[in-house]
């Protein structure tokens, strides 16, 4: 009998932006240190962050890393002399 795998579904933060120089999304998910992705549409970069996630997910557990990484992340204000 063949051996079931059990997927596990996560939900990850990610920040959106519209790049005006690439004339598209850019798509950032902040509790994954340099995990960034694009698309030229929201619906493209969305997507195309989901593989770079999985893809950070997977290099971590081949390198025997279980934690996912935290940051302290969220909107900040700071005070700047203009």
């Amino acid at each position: 009998m063949a051996k079931k795998t059990q997927t596990k579904i996560a939900d990850f933060p990610v920040f959106l932006e519209y790049d005006l120089e690439y004339a598209g999304f850019v798509v950032d998910c902040p509790t994954l240190p340099g995990c960034m992705s694009q698309g030229k549409t929201k619906e493209e970069a969305l997507e195309n962050i989901k593989d770079a996630i999985s893809g950070y997910l997977h290099v971590m557990s081949k390198h025997e890393r279980t934690s996912v990484p935290f940051q302290d992340f969220g909107w900040h204000q700071v005070r700047v002399a203009i």
